[in-house]
């Protein structure tokens, strides 16, 4: 028997179509709301950022005192060598194209270390381990996810420079106590690792089961088709955890900062060299809060911000790429 509270009215279906709407518009202002910090926070960055090529700032000289320091020249500052090179006879004569160099070579070699072992911890987790321990690595995959970035500075600079430190005395080389290239990489790669890692598991467990089915009648062992079966199957999902892994990495300062050694000039491919990136060039040195020096790091994060999107997009269009090949 049909009760009368089942019967479709059309006082029913009007409150329906009233609290969907209601819902709508929530929806859409949580969604302007969410742009609009973006938006702002980027419209604050450029006003900041531009300001050193478009105006001039007060300055202090000790033979003229107060002198009026010309605008900061960009293509000097945007593939310079040298972060503030004196012998020009300027105070903005800043140039950061080392550090973008510098920055892609980091994060470049932080993925090469950390995507084999996220990727293979994760196919561990979804395929591979018992129930308990899946269940308690993922959980460890999540508090390492959620650790502050000067936690995995300070154990950068307590443990992982000391190791660079012996390495090179194996190598017989100076380093400046453990600060260089692999001290950065290394602590960077352990970063972004569950990041890449619980992304991976998802996408891992996503997969079809019946494919893998598949793949055991027709003879192939469990490893066989883990690598090639699950593995291919899942690479979307796994390529997005690396694109977030590189996103993080780019952007990470604190930790960067404290074991890279910031250098202020030249390109560095050398393991037990000191190096420098844009977010440890933006943090380092920040002292003032008005003033050339001031601005121009918010410049810096203007690159930082377009070196983002440029590697971003990149990583995109190779996942599609791989995606059509394998069409």
């Amino acid at each position: 028997m049909i009760s009368i509270r089942d019967v479709v009215t059309p006082q029913k279906i009007n409150r329906k179509n009233r609290l969907d709407a209601i819902t709508r518009i929530f929806f859409g202002v949580s969604a302007v709301l969410s742009a609009s910090f973006i938006v702002l926070v980027v419209i604050f960055i450029a006003f900041r950022g531009l300001s050193p090529f478009l105006q001039t700032y007060e300055g202090y000289n000790f033979q003229q005192g107060v002198v009026e320091l010309e605008p900061v020249n960009f293509l000097r500052f945007l593939f310079g060598n040298l972060w503030l090179d004196g012998t020009l006879g300027l105070s903005t004569a800043y140039g950061i194209g080392f550090a973008i160099v510098n920055t892609l070579i980091v994060v470049f070699f932080a993925i090469v270390l950390s995507v084999p072992v996220a990727v293979f911890t994760a196919l561990f987790i979804a395929k591979v381990a018992p129930a308990f321990l899946a269940e308690t690595m993922r959980t460890v995959v999540q508090l390492l996810a959620s650790i502050p970035s000067i936690i995995y500075g300070v154990f950068g600079l307590g443990v992982i420079t000391r190791f660079v430190i012996f390495i090179s005395g194996f190598f017989n080389y100076q380093t400046a106590s453990g600060l260089s290239l692999l001290s950065t990489v290394i602590v960077l790669s352990i970063m972004i690792l569950p990041t890449i890692t619980a992304i991976s598991e998802t996408s891992i467990r996503s997969v079809d089961k019946t494919m893998i089915d598949g793949s055991l009648a027709l003879g192939a062992s469990d490893i066989q088709t883990y690598m090639k079966v699950v593995l291919v199957a899942a690479k979307s999902g796994i390529f997005a955890g690396i694109i977030l892994g590189v996103g993080r990495a780019l952007g990470e300062a604190t930790a960067v900062a404290m074991v890279s050694g910031n250098r202020f000039s030249g390109l560095n491919i050398n393991p037990l060299g000191t190096t420098a990136t844009l977010t440890s060039r933006m943090l380092l040195g920040l002292k003032d809060t008005t003033g050339i020096d001031y601005d121009i790091r918010f410049s810096v994060g203007l690159v930082l911000i377009a070196v983002i999107l440029i590697t971003n997009i990149g990583l995109k269009y190779v996942m599609r790429r791989i995606g059509n090949l394998d069409a």
